[in-house]
């Protein structure tokens, strides 16, 4: 099956275990609306690491176990609906999760995928935790639809699609980006052996995401490549 095939389509080949490196990217009830896994998968497969992207999650061929993610270099949460239900659904998922970042393994969460790597509740990968931002005193949203926010990433002034993402409580680790007052936006963190990269915000976000949200384009896919590599170093 091709690379196009692989991204789309329900059902895939298991990772073979070549030279490629594999990523998984989580789609199932935690991470809709439709589109959000799609779009974290084309992010990883335009990357320059070479990826042989894969779909895991409880309809998927590929199914979130601790055999299947003995195969791959990253995971990836996407985005999808409120933190409660989403933990409900992968919470069973948190002990293999740990255990394989621990060992080396590379999360990578995009704003829903961010809160999951906090503590109340998720995984509790982060040296710290997460909370909503459009309820941060110096928040320039203030609503939980869809949004642009101006972020400082790396010195340069960037701006990004957002719906209700988090910012990040971290003790330690590398920031990528902060929001316009001055909170964590995006940060590259070590557990175990293993690193986690977090974004509030969405890099992963294609034109269709703009047009549909009826907002000025602002395509930051770059941005993505460079959490991408920050988390893989």
């Amino acid at each position: 099956m091709s690379l196009f095939g692989r991204l789309l389509g329900r059902r895939g080949p298991a990772p073979s275990g070549g030279d490629r490196p594999v990523a998984l990217v989580y789609r199932g009830p935690a991470s809709r609306p439709t589109g959000c896994a799609e779009s974290v998968a084309a992010l990883l497969a335009s990357s320059r690491h070479g990826f042989d992207v894969h779909y895991t999650g409880p309809r998927e061929r590929l199914p979130l176990t601790a055999d299947t993610l003995a195969r791959a270099t990253l995971y990836a949460q996407p985005g999808g609906g409120t933190l409660s239900a989403a933990w409900r659904t992968m919470r069973p998922a948190a002990g293999p999760l740990r255990d394989w970042i621990g060992d080396g393994g590379r999360y990578l969460g995009f704003c829903l995928g961010g809160y999951l790597a906090g503590a109340t509740p998720g995984f509790g990968l982060l040296p710290g935790d997460t909370d909503r931002w459009i309820d941060s005193p110096g928040a320039t949203v203030g609503h939980d639809g869809d949004a642009l926010v101006r972020l400082d990433w790396r010195g340069r002034d960037r701006t990004l699609f957002f719906q209700d993402g988090p910012h990040f409580l971290l003790d330690s680790g590398t920031v990528l980006a902060r929001y316009p007052d001055g909170l964590v936006a995006a940060a590259v963190t070590p557990f175990g052996r293993g690193r986690v990269g977090v974004v509030g915000p969405h890099p992963e976000a294609g034109p269709d995401w703009f047009a549909d949200a009826g907002l000025h384009p602002a395509d930051a896919r770059d941005l993505g490549h460079q959490l991408i590599d920050e988390v893989l170093t």
